[in-house]
């Protein structure tokens, strides 16, 4: 009798693969429609076309799925940080800050209701700790030369999450603004503000 094949224990039945693609677009497409906070299962699960008891099937509540739908955009913003020069002593705002700003800007309807008051606080958190993880390696690799002057891994861990509170609070604040700033224009005051100067006044010399 041939021996019966079996999945490797870390393989997902497509059908389940399916159903959760199903519920984070839907849950997508209406944190893109409205306030977060007024969202609900049912409201997700009718988007969906399936039933309120398969969503908990695949997420303890809607924050969980809500965080599952935008872990994908927050990786892509993170990486963005990333390619940003965060220790880069230049008297212009270096063109990757742009297009971090260019990139929300993409999804500003979504990062609005996502980080507005009616948004979800573990949305919030998980994007401040990556944002906080990126910089925190661009200051580690920078090291003496980045202006850390020999800080230890505790207080370079400080200043990442100082940096990425930051951007966060001025995300959330940029995409709410009527008329807002240029992604460029924004770009070259939140740079001025790091390194200590509003553009305004120039930039002061590298910390």
């Amino acid at each position: 009798m041939p021996k019966q094949r079996t999945l490797p224990a870390d393989r997902v039945d497509p059908r389940v693969l399916r159903t959760r693609a199903l519920l984070r677009e839907a849950a997508l497409a209406i944190a893109a429609e409205r306030d977060v906070e007024s969202m609900t299962i049912a409201d997700i699960a009718e988007r969906a076309t399936v039933n309120r008891a398969t969503v908990y099937q695949h997420y303890r509540d809607r924050d969980a799925l809500l965080l599952d739908a935008m872990e994908e955009e927050v990786g892509r913003l993170a990486r963005a940080a990333a390619r940003c020069p965060l220790t880069h002593p230049a008297q212009c705002a270096p063109g990757e800050l742009a297009q971090l700003f260019r990139h929300v800007e993409t999804n500003a309807t979504l990062y609005r209701r996502m980080l507005g008051p009616g948004g979800s606080a573990r949305f919030v958190n998980r994007l401040r700790e990556l944002l906080a993880e990126e910089v925190a390696a661009q200051l580690g690799a920078a090291g003496g030369d980045g202006g850390n002057g020999g800080a230890t891994a505790p207080l370079l861990e400080l200043r990442a999450h100082y940096l990425a509170g930051a951007f966060v609070g001025v995300f959330t604040r940029w995409v709410a603004m009527p008329g807002r700033p240029t992604a460029e224009q924004a770009a070259e005051e939140v740079w001025g503000l790091l390194r200590g100067a509003s553009p305004d006044r120039g930039a002061a010399d590298p910390p």
